[in-house]
């Protein structure tokens, strides 16, 4: 009799186990396919194109979180703005979801929408984040945007909340450009966003990031700046492809052991002088 009592607990043991175990496949089974459609919605709203034109030099590099299951909201973009110039974003949405991936879509789209309506980097920032706000999300975002007129170099950008961007020139110059932003998009009604201005001269380069790609666990932010700075101030005295150096970059941010998602946008413009 004590036999039968152990051999019945044993098999209510191995029920219970699977049981377990099967919940288990099932959790991590929705999971995946949260992530899996995340993953999808993000990689759908970016731009499958970047503009062409002759002397621009434009190279993206994206890397997907390294944490389990997070998925970001980061963002890049490129297009051409009604007076000709090329407008540029880049951008981090708050949260690690579906949601965070789908407000980052109504953000790249809004940016896109108001530039037909006003190309001044400050201007569209204040009227994207008044948009956001009438939308009622929790979420916000940071974003950098900047136009850039192909005949004379000259770059004006604008930046709400995000990381600063990195420059070098062919003659071996080469820093980060922390200039003036305002607060995150989606916070504050009525913010306004100061512009700087800036000349991309011939064999310069122009380095735009997430944080993903300078912050982590295995590296503060300062540090991780100072990484790509080197990077882009050697590309730009050996005359890099604008490819190899956002490769080489996205490369780095593997250093940092990223748990974000990591993004990467480098602008290059060749002048009239430059060589074949």
């Amino acid at each position: 009799m004590p036999r039968k009592r152990s051999t019945d607990e044993g098999d209510e043991l191995l029920a219970r186990l699977g049981s377990l175990i099967a919940q288990a496949r099932r959790r991590a089974e929705l999971q995946r396919t949260q992530v899996e459609l995340a993953v999808a919605l993000q990689r759908g709203m970016l731009p499958r194109d970047l503009p062409t034109a002759p002397g621009l030099h434009l190279a993206v590099r994206y890397a997907p979180a390294n944490l389990g299951l997070n998925v970001g909201g980061d963002w890049y973009d490129a297009f051409v703005m009604p007076d000709g110039r090329i407008g540029l974003s880049i951008g981090d949405v708050q949260g690690h979801n579906i949601e965070a991936a789908a407000f980052m879509g109504q953000v790249r789209a809004a940016l896109r929408a108001l530039a037909s309506v006003t190309g001044d980097p400050g201007e569209l920032l204040a009227r994207t984040n008044d948009l956001l706000l009438s939308l009622g999300s929790d979420l916000f975002a940071t974003c950098t945007f900047l136009r850039l007129d192909l005949a004379t170099g000259v770059l004006e950008s604008a930046r709400a909340g995000h990381i600063p961007y990195v420059w070098a020139t062919a003659d071996g110059k080469s820093g980060v450009v922390d200039d003036e932003g305002g607060p995150p998009l989606g916070v504050e009604q009525g913010t306004r966003y100061p512009v700087s201005r800036h000349r991309l001269t011939t064999g310069g380069v122009f380095v735009l990031l997430t944080d993903g790609v300078v912050e982590g666990p295995s590296l503060d932010i300062d540090d991780g700046l100072e990484q790509v700075v080197r990077l882009a101030g050697v590309a730009a005295v050996a005359g890099l492809p604008a490819r190899a150096l956002a490769a080489a970059v996205i490369k780095g941010a593997a250093s940092v052991g990223h748990e974000d998602d990591a993004a990467v946008l480098v602008v290059g413009l060749d002048g009239p002088d430059a060589a074949p």
